[in-house]
């Protein structure tokens, strides 16, 4: 009896410090959404207003009529999409071969492979803007890759360097060794060869590893400023990341404008984790239980 008051009183105890926990992170949330609905006048007001004393909705109105909001949501939805899927596809190929196929030299391979994620991006992201300049035969550029602009300023040049990455080939390789090799020997008793083992069982097997894949690999590129920033100049190609930053300098104190275009571009992050969150959450539990 006692075991039980003492384990009743853990786990209240832990709820509660759970449920603090979760109002203090979900606070700037509350607090962005709610100076996006509140008024220049009750922003600046020296009396603190935790709920804004009028909604105003037509904050997002005033936002949307204030720029080409719909162009930069355009930009950032096709750069995510393309290269959310390529690198599913690519990294999830990588992790086939190093996980199912026996070749000389994988275990090698795949140290070096391992060694992108000891390096920060910020460390080639220099050499591989320089390599997008001098691409030869793009952007007016000859076979030296001189004479012109390369893949600055273009959709492509912003969606190959997320293509895919050493984390995501780690990713797919754990995940897929977690399964049995009789799948091997099923697949080779139906006459199916690697491509149509890897297509038609490993990947729907590996839900799991892809929605995790989509999440962090959609939410990296989402929210990317940096990269956006060095490969384009021209309001045409700007994100949504680019466009928030240029239209909070332009928009000087008015912070509800600010606060309710922060509050537009967070919410597809948001809606793509609740609608994938169960296999994400069983993709980072199962990935790595084998070595």
């Amino acid at each position: 009896m006692k075991d039980m008051k003492r384990s009743t009183g853990r786990n209240i105890l832990r709820n509660i410090v759970l449920i603090i926990l979760c109002l203090i992170m979900c606070f700037p949330f509350f607090m962005m959404l709610s100076t996006s609905l509140k008024s220049y006048t009750e922003i600046k007001s020296p009396v603190f207003h935790l709920f804004p004393e009028r909604i105003r909705w037509e904050n997002y109105v005033e936002l949307f009529q204030s720029g080409r909001w719909g162009r930069y949501f355009l930009n950032s939805f096709t750069i995510t999409a393309i290269s959310t899927a390529a690198a599913v596809i690519i990294n999830s190929m990588a992790g086939y071969a190093f996980a199912r196929l026996h070749f000389k030299g994988r275990d090698t391979l795949f140290g070096i492979a391992l060694l992108g994620m000891i390096v920060p991006a910020q460390v080639t992201m220099l050499p591989a803007y320089v390599i997008m300049k001098y691409i030869p035969f793009a952007g007016g550029n000859n076979i030296f890759g001189m004479g012109g602009s390369g893949l600055l300023n273009t959709t492509q040049g912003l969606i190959l360097i997320y293509l895919s990455g050493a984390f995501g080939v780690f990713l797919f390789r754990q995940f897929m060794l977690n399964f049995p090799d009789s799948l091997d020997d099923a697949s080779r008793i139906d006459g199916l060869s690697r491509f149509g083992t890897y297509v038609r069982i490993y990947m729907p097997l590996s839900k799991p590893a892809i929605a995790t894949m989509v999440v962090l690999r959609a939410t990296a590129t989402w929210n990317d400023y940096i990269w956006p920033l060095l490969m384009t100049q021209k309001d045409k190609f700007y994100t949504v990341q680019l466009a928030l930053s240029r239209f909070r300098s332009e928009s000087g104190n008015e912070w509800q404008y600010t606060m309710a275009a922060t509050a537009v571009i967070i919410l597809p992050i948001i809606i793509l984790f609740l609608f994938l969150q169960k296999y994400f959450i069983e993709g980072i539990a199962t990935t790595g239980l084998k070595d």
